[in-house]
């Protein structure tokens, strides 16, 4: 299985930028795809976006599309959420993810706060 540690969290105000990074480490050479997560408070866990580990094919959700970019770097087994303009909406624990196939996502980061303030 790989290990996954999110850093980067923290406080930013609307409009700004954070970047996220998720340090991989284990059994990486099985990977075939990381993602992004988050779950805001009274809210169930969503797909933010991800990025296949081979050819670094993304996928985002409609409501981050234009505003955040994933990107990896291999070599360091690390993958980054950049998070431009920001709204209050997109406060939350983001947790990385990463999994062996494309089915289901069997390794999660403990999560990092994000709080956008108004």
């Amino acid at each position: 299985q790989v290990q996954l540690v999110e850093s980067g969290g923290g406080l930013v105000q609307a409009g700004g930028s954070l970047r996220l990074s998720c340090s991989a480490s284990g059994r990486t050479s099985s990977t075939y795809s990381m993602a992004w997560f988050r779950q805001a408070p009274g809210k169930e866990r969503e797909f933010v976006g991800s990025i296949t580990w081979n050819f670094g094919s993304t996928y985002y959700r409609d409501s981050v599309k234009g505003r955040f970019t994933i990107s990896k770097d291999n070599a360091k087994n690390t993958v980054y959420l950049q998070m431009n303009s920001m709204t209050p909406e997109d406060t939350a624990v983001y947790y990385c993810a990463a999994r062996r196939t494309n089915s289901n996502w069997d390794s999660w980061g403990q999560g990092t706060q994000v709080t956008v303030s108004s």
